[in-house]
């Protein structure tokens, strides 16, 4: 314990002594005595109390020190306490009384400063309480006539830090002269008196909390004063003794730093230059660590904004909407729905475009309301019941078994049976990128542009790959998929062809030889079928080519990938790379080798060649910075500036085993899985074409963080995060495809469903297979039944297959996530398998299944919304059937599977999450729980089931987590003899109970804060040990010459205790359980009570 004026502090003699001195003080003012105080208030309110109205200095030093020892001994629970029952006012109070005076007394004032500084540290009100009291400008005022006292300067200044916790107060210091007061406090190196330098340079960081002090700070010429005095200690500090002063120096920098006025000071300064050189110093010692990380916030804060390397902000492909001006102006009113996911929404719901999704959440049921009625008239919810054909079907085929395959449901042909509910709307096929030649879709063009090339490679040896990876055009063409036109960075001349069907032959010639020589046998994939349906898909660009992957299918890789161990402190080592690039422009090479919006682009035969304009692709630019590293500009989505996340592009004209950095330099996410071990996927083309056909887990040093890029146009105030990530190709001239995750194209999709049409039995599963409606770019939206036919034409049996619950399912809302469709193609495939699960769940329910809510989105590479540039899962209250008709057919269809009687048991909507792990659920709030079933039990908390912690989920989990899902759905059937029949209870591993999937409670906050601070603009890491009650504690156990006289002539001996009567008399003065009143918070006013004022 500290003692003030004494060697022999006791509990009960610093009572009995006050008992006895002020009896009578208290009771002359009409007070009751302090025997009589101490029973009916606690002892606290009568120690300060009489710290506000002693008079000699024995009683107030022991009061003093009962009042600390009560502070150190205990928690921040004791200082609320103190804060609660007036303790700044007290010692506030205490401090203008003996401050005030024409010879202040210091042997009271420093212990008097250090008690104020620790409690007005709790205090968050204690500023405007200081100017209430008139102590402000009273500490600055004793701050400036003792600045040769070491010890009293820092009492002082701490007090005036802690003052600074409200503007006001700041403000007011500041006016008055205390940036410059504070500021020739702060000395070149040394090494005396450093707790009270350190104290100096807290102060006047603190102060810079106002835009006036910054501003003052600027002007005064300060910012460049302490990159002088920072430079100064580092170079002379070779004892490494003052590294707490070196890192205060840097905190007050990042703070001055917060205005736009503090950065253009530090730059113009070439304090990026200095800071630069200091960390690689500070990086060869570990004793100085401390000090880097700092300098990277401070150097990352200060490096200028650079526009994006884009003509505009706005997506380079646009889409003229119904109803809208040929040339509509969007960039005037950028998008603002939502950047997350429906799960993401409940971490971001301070989102102004997020509240009425937030209050559908409602968890007071206090505040429920009705349900809504529908949003359109009964009359017109008849038209859906075209979409339930197991309704009205006879079944005929069952009783002619030798026409089965030709007759049944499943066999029928989707395209033949396109009901387009929006038939009446304008068909929009104008809405296309201004830069495509024509005026109209067209089919995908499959045919080779170079003859020649393509008559040679029909030529060619196939058993030399190497030959076949050559940089043939035609080659080249043939390994997108399609045998479009070749890259831009490759064009050659383009020949016609005299004869009709010349190209196609040679292009079925050439994909037939290498399905024969190659083929990869994907299971429920079909390269020429894909190539067919491709063919059909609209476009806002008229896309001609495939991405290989697509085309030739994907097989998944043997085994689990785990999470990609981070390096450590890779993110500091690439913000050190970014900085060089302002510091070095040396081997800066910043040339463009791919532009989405230019053709006619060249690129340098060394370079790394690029391309996106296929389905689902995005990447709208790249520049080669160095040799050896690329920045990616994402494309954001149609009709928008946001929205930029998802990417997929081809890559080509490496060279093995050497390391390619890869920076996407305008991602929108604060965060991303890229920081916790996700890596992205690569498809190797040459390796498919050696047997093995894997997007693979690929790449080094990768990290997510924030950077100083910055819109092209500024009229956003968006903030731009990097996505880093080092990959080493393992093959040269290998044409390889990089992507955000696993894609999955709306063509995949439309041919997946075609291979399962064929691959049921019809006499056992109804698979129908429609087109709900038609998007705004005229491509269809299926909607899939799936159940299993009545075993007869019997009226028993059919009553029973239309009497079955429904299950609808949806997907791909959201075309960033591609997890969602392959997690929806694992449940498709399952039920229409042959499991004994599988066929219990089509004998139980009727799915309807929705797989793609978003095809537009998809198709055009989106992460977000759709043509109509809004997030779709944020059109269900009111969707626009013009614009929204995918959500507005949607609602629409259960709005009239309600009014029929058959409401759905479940719905599902799949989604992707670009923050969160493994595979979990959301529930229902307590407000549709309500609606639907009239109980009050809040299934909002999130599920997760814990069996995918800590691996990157390929296709293969996606696909496994569709068919777990459809066995959870046994738990909600009713026919119990179809859940409990004996050939399902043996086909079930009961070590593995489906019906009894463990799972756990995920909270929204359980991933651990990432390895090194994303953001830029956060405060100073603190510095273990430095915190403000370590550092009073430290200047209260030293004493200088200058005190040692005042101090020791106030020493005197007490009696002592027992242990047991001190805790006794702690508990008295802080009862363990006691209410705690708050104090009326004073008025707040300026601090002119006293007149004083500092004058330079």
């Amino acid at each position: 314990m500290s003692v003030y004026g004494q060697n022999h502090f006791t509990w009960n003699g610093t009572l009995r002594d006050l008992h006895g001195s002020y009896t009578g003080f208290c009771t002359g003012r009409g007070r009751p005595s302090m025997t009589a105080t101490l029973s009916s208030s606690s002892g606290l309110e009568v120690l300060l109390s009489t710290l506000q109205n002693v008079g000699d200095v024995e009683s107030t030093l022991n009061i003093l020190s009962v009042l600390d020892e009560l502070l150190s001994a205990g928690t921040d629970r004791r200082i609320h306490y103190m804060i609660k029952k007036g303790g700044s006012e007290a010692l506030l109070t205490a401090l203008v009384k003996y401050g005030h005076t024409f010879s202040p007394n210091y042997t009271i004032l420093i212990p008097l400063l250090h008690l104020l500084a620790k409690v007005g540290h709790k205090d968050r009100r204690i500023g405007m309480k200081a100017e209430e009291a008139g102590a402000v400008l009273l500490t600055l005022n004793l701050l400036k006539h003792n600045g040769q006292h070491a010890r009293r300067t820092a009492a002082c200044l701490w007090v005036i830090q802690v003052f600074c916790s409200s503007v006001s107060t700041a403000n007011l210091i500041g006016e008055n002269y205390g940036l410059d007061v504070i500021y020739r406090l702060i000395p070149q190196y040394t090494t005396k008196h450093l707790h009270a330098i350190k104290a100096a340079i807290n102060a006047f960081s603190a102060l810079l909390c106002t835009k006036a002090n910054v501003c003052s700070a600027v002007s005064k010429g300060y910012i460049s004063g302490f990159l002088w005095l920072y430079e100064d200690w580092h170079s002379k500090d070779n004892q490494d003794v003052a590294i707490a002063i070196r890192h205060a120096l840097l905190c007050c920098l990042l703070k001055a730093t917060d205005s736009t006025a503090g950065r253009q000071a530090f730059l113009s300064q070439g304090g990026i230059r200095l800071l630069y050189q200091t960390a690689q110093t500070c990086l060869l010692s570990k004793n100085l660590e401390c000090l880097v990380e700092p300098s990277v916030q401070l150097m990352r804060k200060c490096l200028p904004r650079i526009p994006l390397p884009v003509t505009s902000d706005q997506s380079a492909y646009s889409f003229l909407l119904p109803g809208t001006p040929a040339f509509p102006d969007v960039s005037e009113t950028p998008d603002e729905s939502s950047d997350e996911s429906d799960a993401e929404e409940a971490e971001d719901n301070h989102e102004a475009n997020n509240r009425d999704y937030d209050d559908d959440l409602e968890t007071d049921v206090n505040k429920l309301r009705l349900p809504p009625d529908p949003d359109r008239p009964k009359e017109l919810l008849t038209q859906y019941s075209c979409f339930c054909p197991e309704l009205s079907h006879d079944f005929q085929e069952l009783d002619l078994s030798s026409e089965t395959g030709d007759s049944s449901t499943a066999s029928s042909s989707s395209d033949d049976e396109v009901v387009l509910l929006n038939k009446d709307r304008t068909k929009t096929t104008a809405g296309r990128d201004s830069s495509t030649s024509d005026g109209s879709y067209s089919e995908m063009e499959i045919s080779s542009r170079d003859m020649p090339a393509a008559a040679h490679l029909e030529a060619c040896d196939f058993h030399s790959h190497s030959s076949i990876l050559g940089t043939s055009p035609g080659f080249r063409t043939m390994v997108r998929g399609a045998m479009g036109e070749a890259s831009p960075c490759q064009r050659e001349d383009e020949q016609d062809n005299e004869e009709d069907g010349t190209e196609e032959f040679y292009h079925h010639t050439i994909i037939d030889r290498l399905l024969e020589r190659h083929g990869a046998g994907i299971p429920h994939h079909d390269p020429k079928l894909y190539c067919a349906v491709a063919s059909k898909t609209k476009s806002i660009p008229d896309f001609s080519i495939l991405a290989f992957p697509d085309f030739w299918g994907h097989l998944p890789p043997p085994g689990h990938q785990p999470m990609a161990p981070r390096k450590p402190n890779i993110q500091r080592q690439k913000v050190f790379e970014d900085i060089q690039r302002f510091l070095k422009t040396d081997d800066i090479i910043n040339h463009v080798v791919f532009d989405l919006e230019d053709s006619n682009l060249q690129c340098q035969s060394d370079s790394l060649r690029f391309f996106s304009k296929f389905e689902s692709g995005n990447l709208r630019k790249a520049v080669q910075v160095r040799r050896y590293e690329y920045d990616l500009i994402l494309n954001p989505d149609v009709n928008s500036s946001q929205h930029t996340q998802w990417f997929y592009f081809e890559v080509s004209n490496m060279a093995a085993d050497v390391p390619y950095r890869f920076n996407v330099i305008n991602c929108e996410k604060s965060n991303s899985q890229f920081n916790y071990g996700m890596q992205p996927v690569l498809y190797s083309v040459k390796e498919a074409l050696e047997g093995r056909p894997h997007w693979i887990r690929t790449g080094t040093e990768i990290c997510y963080f924030r950077n100083n890029f910055c819109p092209a146009q500024g009229r956003r105030r968006t903030t731009f995060y990097t996505l880093t990530f080092t990959i080493t190709f393992k093959h040269s001239e290998d044409v390889c495809y990089l992507a955000y995750h696993y894609p999955y194209t709306y063509s995949a999709l439309m041919a997946h469903l075609k291979i399962l049409q064929k691959s049921v039995d019809p006499a056992k599963v109804f698979f129908k297979q429609q087109t709900l409606c038609s998007t705004l770019a005229g491509n269809s939206c299926p909607i899939v039944t799936i159940t299993a036919c009545p075993v007869s034409r019997r009226w028993k049996d059919l009553h029973q297959m239309r009497n079955r619950p429904y299950i609808v399912l949806t997907s791909r809302v959201h075309p960033g996530e591609s997890n969602a469709s392959w997690v929806m193609k694992g449940t498709l495939e399952f039920l229409c398998s042959n499991d004994l699960v599988a066929q219990s769940l089509r004998e139980a329910f009727v799915f309807k299944v929705i797989p793609m809510l978003n095809p537009d989105g998809v198709i055009n590479g989106t992460n977000r919304c759709d043509l109509n540039s809004k997030d779709l899962n944020r059109q269900w209250s009111k969707p626009d059937p013009l614009l929204s008709p995918t959500i507005y057919h949607t609602k629409g269809f259960l709005y009239y599977l309600n009014i029929i009687g058959r409401t759905p048991v479940v719905f599902c909507d799949y989604h992707g999450h670009s923050r969160k792990k493994n595979v979990f659920l959301y529930g229902c709030s307590i407000k549709e729980t309500l609606w639907q079933s009239g109980s009050a039990v809040d299934t909002v908390g999130l599920k997760e089931d814990p069996g995918y912690r800590g691996l990157q989920t390929g296709t293969q989990e996606h696909q496994e987590m569709g068919m777990k899902f459809c066995h959870s759905l046994l738990s909600v059937t009713k026919d119990t003899r179809i859940l409990y029949s004996r050939k399902l209870i043996n086909h079930i591993d009961l070590d593995h109970n489906m019906l009894d999937h463990k799972s756990h409670n995920c909270f929204e906050d359980d991933e651990p804060p990432c390895a090194e601070e994303i953001e830029y603009s956060g405060g100073c890491p603190t510095l273990k040990g430095s915190d403000l009650d370590s550092d009073i504690d430290s200047n209260m156990a030293h004493v200088d010459d200058d005190d040692d006289k005042e101090h020791n002539a106030q020493k005197h001996q007490q009696d002592s205790i027992s242990q047991s009567q001190q805790s006794s008399i702690k508990n008295h003065l802080f009862p363990p359980q006691t209410r705690q009143p708050s104090v009326d918070t004073p008025s707040e006013r300026r601090d002119l009570r006293n007149g004083l004022s500092i004058a330079k």
